[in-house]
Parts: structure tokens; sequence; C-alpha cells
């Protein structure tokens, strides 16, 4: 498994947000955004870093390079209140298990909030890397639906679950 540090985003991580916005990273989550959605989504992102519920995080090698994003927040879905998971890495630190390492510090985290008994990942059905990480990380594919990513915008995408309670799915 990659050693990864995930840390709770803070206010100075800007850059890596627009690192983060190319056009290869936003391929699949509807494109690059402006600079000013960019600047808005930073101080989201910051603001639920301890605030709770849910927690963005930056993915940081040993070294403290940060190489990538990850987090958790609340959705309703499906008559139920769940833990939705996100994450990008970039370009050039990816396909080395960094987004599988950190979606499961993330889990770990999400798991010990103890509120939610679920949570899911709705990658792109034409994204195979990020469903890739949804199986090795222990996911459940449900099956394809119809998701809203980014707001105005239908995509097809593959429900992924986990049960954070360890009890049997259902």
């Amino acid at each position: 498994m990659a050693d990864v540090r995930i840390q709770p985003w803070i206010e100075g991580d800007l850059d890596l947000l627009r690192q983060l916005n190319s056009p290869e990273v936003r391929r699949h989550t509807g494109g690059p955004e402006t600079d000013e959605q960019v600047v808005s989504r930073n101080a989201r992102y910051a603001r639920s870093s301890g605030a709770g519920p849910g927690c963005m995080f930056t993915i940081g090698l040993p070294d403290g390079t940060k190489v990538g994003s990850v987090g958790y927040w609340e959705r309703a879905w499906r008559g139920e209140q769940i833990w939705e998971l996100g994450w990008a890495v970039l370009p050039a630190y990816q396909g080395r298990g960094l987004a599988t390492a950190a979606v499961l510090a993330t889990l770990d985290a999400a798991r010990a909030e103890g509120s939610r008994r679920w949570a899911h990942a709705y990658p792109s059905v034409e994204n195979p890397a990020s469903n890739a990480v949804c199986r090795k990380a222990g996911f459940t594919l449900l099956g394809e639906t119809e998701f809203e990513y980014p707001p105005g915008h239908l995509i097809r995408a593959n429900d992924w679950r986990i049960d954070l309670t360890g009890t049997t799915e259902k």
C-alpha cells in the first residue's frame, strides 16, 4: 500500500487546487472551473476541515509534497443521509496507489465520526481509474445511475457503496 498522509484542507492549499483544476484531472468532472470558482471551492474546503460534518483533506507524500485532494461530505441519497467521497490526484502522481491509500484513510475518518452507515462514491462510468480505486478500497458496485455533477450537468456514474459499520450489507 502506498504511503500517504491526509491533512485537513487549509486556505493555503489554493495552489494545489489550482493545479488540480487542469483539463486532464477534471476530464470526468465537468472540466476546469474558472479561477473564481476555484477560489470559492478552496474557501469551502478550508471551512469544512474540522468544522464537521465531513472533511476535505490534502493527499501528501511522506516528504510533505501535496499531490491531491480527498474528502467526504453529507449527501441525501435515495431517502438516506450518507457520506459521499471524492478525490483527485495530480497527473504526475497517478497510477501509484496514492488515491486508494488516501480513500482508505478517509474512510477511517468517516467511520470515526460514527454518524453514517454508508459511504458512496460516484465516478463516471468512463473513468476506469476512479472505478478501480473504489474496487481496491472495498466498495461494492451497486450499478449505474444518473448523477448530477457538477450541478446542472448529468453524467452516467457508477454507484459504489461501502458499509462503515462493518456489519453485513443488506
